[in-house]
């Protein structure tokens, strides 16, 4: 437990009734972590935007005989796997590429994340899930979970999850890297307050001092895909990603953007393109799921990375994550029962 590397951020403070339930999904589905705020007379416009123009993602789930059972005790809570890709970039890193897959729209996964949203629909929980992370891949052994990508795509990747976890994933979703950068110009920067002054790991590399800046999409792109600037290397990039969306987040639903039809207009029309989803996801889906989230916040949001042991080797080799499998089964049980807030509550996930 004491190596496992965490993120928690979960703050309380005392509710106010906003139209906010749709902001926080769409937001989530498009991350890592987001996409777009659709309120108040703007619905039909802008979801009939967001349905025309995000792309799909054919055969997102595995054969149904390879699925868990659906439990009484979590049949309506939803748990959504969002997808981070970049058509743009090649390997570069040095890393082996061996399971580092591509999404059926030609781009590559490189952040991962749970949302899991419970029947009460009063908080979110978001795991990042870390590349290297050592599980075992259906029908072809243990591996790096992206090499669930390049065994399968994304079914493969959908029903590795399911299995470790022991609970379906009801919707996948995808954001290319040149959406996330839109989204950022489109709200007019995004403030964070960085804990750790770094350098990109590049020639004439962007430089992010300690402390409270606001990024343009340029730079809010570098910032949460460094990696090498850290002893920590991607321990350290998931906790930036963390920190760059729980800010977005807030600017998303704060009161300048959700009063601005323009602002929110910018938002979804940058995003939309670059978003890809499940057949059964469009805005229809996502307002009905939303209606029971209209009070949730930021502060009701909570980002933890998916429990490990810290880095290790493989037997051939490999630089992989230890997955903390003990905690993990628990983990896998509360979503199974929709008690992750007990969960949270009981484990250590500050690290």
């Amino acid at each position: 437990m004491s190596e496992r590397t965490a993120a928690v951020e979960e703050t309380k403070r005392p509710r106010r009734k906003k139209r906010r339930g749709l902001g926080v999904l769409i937001t989530v589905l498009a991350l890592v972590v987001v996409a777009a705020i659709v309120a108040g007379l703007y619905v039909w416009n802008l979801g009939r935007t967001f349905d025309e123009n995000s792309q799909r993602l054919p055969d997102a789930f595995p054969a149904e005989e390879t699925r868990p059972e659906v439990k009484e005790e979590s049949k309506d809570a939803v748990n959504i796997l969002l997808l981070g890709s970049d058509t743009r970039e090649q390997r570069t890193d040095g890393d082996d590429d061996e399971g580092f897959g591509t999404l059926p729209n030609g781009g590559r996964s490189d952040t991962m994340m749970l949302v899991h949203i419970p029947e009460n629909r009063e908080n979110v929980y978001v795991t990042s899930i870390m590349r290297d992370t050592w599980l075992d891949i259906p029908g072809v052994g243990t591996a790096k979970i992206n090499r669930a990508f390049a065994s399968g795509g994304v079914p493969k990747a959908v029903e590795t999850l399911e299995n470790l976890f022991g609970v379906r994933i009801n919707h996948v979703a995808s954001i290319d890297f040149e959406g996330f950068k839109g989204l950022t110009d489109a709200l007019g920067g995004v403030t964070i307050n960085n804990p750790i002054a770094f350098r990109q790991s590049i020639t004439n590399g962007m430089y992010f001092p300690a402390g409270t800046q606001t990024l343009d999409g340029e730079q809010a792109l570098a910032f949460v895909r460094e990696r090498k600037s850290f002893p920590g290397s991607d321990y350290q990039r998931v906790k930036n990603q963390q920190l760059f969306v729980k800010a977005m987040l807030g600017q998303i639903m704060s009161r300048e953007t959700l009063t601005n039809p323009g602002k929110v207009s910018d938002v979804i029309s940058e995003i939309s393109p670059f978003i890809a989803v499940d057949d059964s996801l469009n805005s229809a889906a996502v307002a009905k799921l939303s209606t029971g989230m209209l009070d949730v916040r930021p502060s009701d949001m909570t980002f933890f990375t998916l429990p490990n042991k810290g880095p290790g080797r493989s037997a051939d080799g490999q630089s992989i994550v230890i997955p903390d499998m003990e905690v993990i089964d628990k983990f896998g049980k509360a979503l199974q029962d929709d008690k992750v807030d007990d969960f949270v509550a009981s484990t250590d996930l500050s690290r």
